[in-house]
């Protein structure tokens, strides 16, 4: 068996494990930290909406050796905007231009051609109405909304509304990681982004509902017992699903790094780009949130509930009682004497014994 496999086991029967749940205002630090950082890049440096999103225009050239920023020069003077421009695999140039009627395309698309030294024929212009890009957006929205909606209903219904919070705050976690790190890079937002923020959320639930299960189980009559706390239990459901967890996150990372690192990197798919970063990033993070984010804030809902308060101060009694009379043992097993507890009679109690002792002496002479 493999050093992982035979550590998910000793895991998974409770022979190891580690204090998740007791660090996790550690965790919930460093989340906030994260989300701030998110949240600062995406109020400075904004998303850069494609022109799916806010219309425009996307000229194709045919192969060429104009460098990229030699055609975002040549781009920016056609038009009199900014331009973004993608080298593809086959030596082609990708110019996408926003803001853009019928009108100023063919202008720019002509002036290009000259730049370019070819047949503006050659060059292939796509226009995307801003109309189209407001009706995509809005879809996005509502396509997000309905599946929080239905996600904390589930939840809900299988499991308990505590639970169905921490998912939903771990998914809210998820995204604005994702987006912010979007804004951060300044990748373009696409369609295929909005695919990918909807395919992570579906990883970071399936994380998320495996270890609700393993603690839905577990905790079943968990009152009426006196050895574990509802924190003891999560933390015992988190490290028994940890190695699959990591296991799974691994496997979907490494074709998504793929396809991030090799073919929009190195081959210079920038279309791949899109899809690819905003599923790695969220991988990543909805593997952290279901381990690091939902379970401990699911163990903080619950111990404020009074039965698992009584519960807690029962386990923590009962810990108190055993290590005090483990200290007894120990002391007796070194032939030590434990201290007698039993407080000491002074005072006038003692009299009265004293004054016994003395009548059943013999006096000195006998008349």
């Amino acid at each position: 068996m493999s050093k992982l496999g035979n550590l998910g086991a000793r895991l998974h029967r409770g022979e190891v494990s580690y204090d998740f749940i007791g660090h996790r205002k550690l965790w919930y630090g460093i989340s906030i930290l994260i989300t701030i950082t998110a949240i600062l890049g995406l109020t400075v440096r904004g998303l850069n909406m494609g022109i799916d999103f806010q219309g425009g225009a996307v000229f194709t050239t045919p192969k060429t050796s104009v460098s990229v920023a030699q055609a975002e020069d040549y781009a920016r003077e056609a038009s009199g905007h900014e331009a973004v421009v993608q080298k593809l695999g086959n030596d082609t140039l990708r110019i996408q231009i926003a803001g853009m009627d019928t009108q100023q395309s063919d202008e720019i698309k002509n002036k290009l051609a000259e730049d370019f030294k070819v047949d503006s024929e050659k060059i292939a212009a796509d226009l995307v109405g801003p109309s189209w890009g407001d009706q995509i957006a809005n879809k996005a929205w509502q396509g997000l909304a309905i599946f929080m909606v239905l996600v904390v209903i589930y939840l809900a219904i299988a499991f308990e509304w505590r639970m169905a919070i921490a998912a939903l705050v771990a998914l809210i976690h998820d995204i604005t990681i994702t987006v912010g790190i979007y804004a951060l890079v300044g990748f373009e937002v696409t369609p295929g982004t909005v695919i990918g923020l909807l395919t992570i959320l579906g990883y970071s639930l399936y994380d998320t509902v495996v270890v609700f299960d393993s603690l839905k189980e577990q905790t079943k009559d968990l009152t009426k017992q006196t050895r574990f706390t509802y924190s003891d239990v999560a933390n015992r459901s988190i490290n028994g699903t940890l190695v699959r967890s990591i296991n799974t996150t691994v496997v979907a990372l490494l074709p998504v790094a793929g396809l991030l690192f090799i073919g929009g990197g190195v081959l210079g798919a920038g279309t791949l780009n899109d899809i690819s970063l905003s599923l790695f990033v969220g991988l990543a993070a909805g593997a952290y949130s279901s381990i690091f984010i939902a379970t401990p804030l699911v163990a903080d809902l619950k111990e404020r509930e009074p039965q698992m308060k009584a519960l807690k101060k029962r386990v923590l009694a009962k810990r108190a009682q055993a290590a005090v009379d483990e200290e007894v043992a120990e002391s007796r097993s070194y032939g030590e004497e434990p201290e007698d507890t039993t407080p000491a009679v002074v005072g006038p109690r003692n009299q009265p014994a004293a004054r016994n002792r003395g009548r059943g002496r013999p006096s000195g002479k006998r008349r």
